[in-house]
């Protein structure tokens, strides 16, 4: 059996929060939950996250500041970011993926989040050199 993924899902809608924790660990992924950017970096700090899910608005700082933190200590860790207002939103963001809040369905998400964490394990990889069969030893 495949170890699990760990997504950090950030969101300080409590509701909010348990749907896609509940939506997200029905499909084999472990989920670490978060309210705000500050917690949710420190719990980032101790390891093991694979993906960071974070909404734009967020207790103390936002969801971009909290991608910015993140992708400064580890580059290859990929995070999505979800805002209420994508067309008002218009500072640059370091977010492998931006989705307008409440305008997606969550086969898009669960496909964007499969997506990225092949992205960042990378593709299978067979052996480099094939090993030669018996029979092809044997006839030397």
């Amino acid at each position: 059996m495949k170890p699990k993924r760990t997504i950090l899902c950030v969101d300080g809608n409590e509701q909010s929060l348990s749907i896609r924790k509940i939506m997200l660990e029905t499909r084999g992924y472990h989920v670490v939950t978060c309210a705000g950017g500050q917690e949710a970096l420190e719990r980032f700090k101790r390891g093991g996250v694979d993906l960071v899910l974070t909404d734009l608005v967020l207790p103390g700082f936002d969801g971009t500041r909290l991608i910015e933190e993140v992708k400064r200590m580890s580059p290859q860790t990929p995070a999505i970011l979800l805002a209420g207002k994508v067309k008002l939103f218009d500072r640059d963001t370091k977010a492998d993926v931006l989705l307008p809040k409440g305008m997606y369905a969550p086969v898009e998400l669960l496909e964007r989040i499969r997506l990225l964490l092949v992205r960042k394990r990378g593709p299978k990889r067979g052996p480099l050199h094939p090993q030669p069969s018996p029979s092809q030893t044997s006839a030397a």
